[in-house]
């Protein structure tokens, strides 16, 4: 047992330096005076500098906080509705075949996705921009909303509600007191996926840009073709670090409402 343990520790490290070592690299080399990943020179903030001078890059990332946020809170709202009407349909068949679609977008391939939203924004007459990416991240984003908030609505004994509507609550209290107070740490955890989601999207994004507008995603993609930069390194660390604070952010209140709904049990 202890040996199939050690197997296991060895196997995780592994596999997690695999995963983080390029990014420190990465990291590591937007101090690199020298301009380059081959060769550190001197310790320096020179790219970073740079970046925080480029107005077109910082106008750039605020699109992409501002569609991330959106896209997020939007898709969070529609989600928690759909994973509602998902949990309480009355047939069995309509709620299979609900979730069955709700699951077909979260495996289809993002070219595809993207390609269809360029099909339908053209016929529709929806110019190509921020309305366009917006749409479309939202549209995403909602069913990685239900799955994170569906096995909490089903984990919810009926009882309770059954025990608000005995004791004279409308159908609204029952909502707003009973069910999504006791689903908040999904629905936390649907905004802070999709919210994750649009920040780090590419494929469907560069379909659905148009001339003019851009997010980070498609536009370190154009400066990675161009060559390599520091610039890229200095702003994919700050990317890290902003998901990083999120991952933090999300872990710190999940455990506080876990905390709470815990002294509410003992109470």
């Amino acid at each position: 047992m202890k040996k199939i343990s050690k197997l296991s520790a060895i196997y995780l490290a592994v596999m997690f330096f695999i995963l983080y070592a390029p990014i420190f690299y990465l990291m590591f080399y937007s101090f690199n005076s020298g301009g380059t990943m081959y060769h550190f020179e001197d310790f320096t903030f020179k790219w970073y500098k740079e970046l925080f001078h480029d107005t077109r890059l910082l106008i750039i990332v605020l699109n992409t906080v501002i569609i991330a946020l959106l896209s997020a809170a939007i898709s969070t709202i529609i989600g928690v509705a759909g994973a509602l009407a998902i949990a309480y349909a009355r047939r069995r068949r309509v709620k299979n075949t609900l979730l069955s679609l709700n699951n077909v977008l979260i495996v289809s391939p993002d070219v595809i996705i993207g390609a269809s939203f360029l099909i339908l924004f053209t016929m529709i007459g929806i110019k190509l921009g921020f309305i366009s990416v917006l749409l479309a991240h939202i549209a995403f984003s909602v069913p990685i909303v239900v799955i994170m908030v569906l096995p909490k609505i089903e984990e919810m004994s009926t009882t309770m509600i059954y025990a608000a509507l005995d004791l004279g609550a409308s159908r609204l209290d029952v909502l707003t007191k009973v069910i999504l107070p006791y689903i908040t740490p999904g629905i936390f955890a649907g905004f802070f996926m999709a919210l994750t989601y649009s920040l780090d999207d590419f494929a469907v994004t560069f379909f659905v840009t148009g001339n003019g507008f851009s997010t980070l995603s498609v536009e370190i993609y154009s400066l990675a073709r161009r060559g390599v930069s520091l610039n890229i390194n200095a702003l994919s660390t700050l990317l890290f670090i902003f998901t990083m604070l999120l991952v933090i952010g999300y872990y710190f209140i999940t455990k506080r409402n876990n905390r709470a709904n815990g002294m509410g049990v003992r109470q």
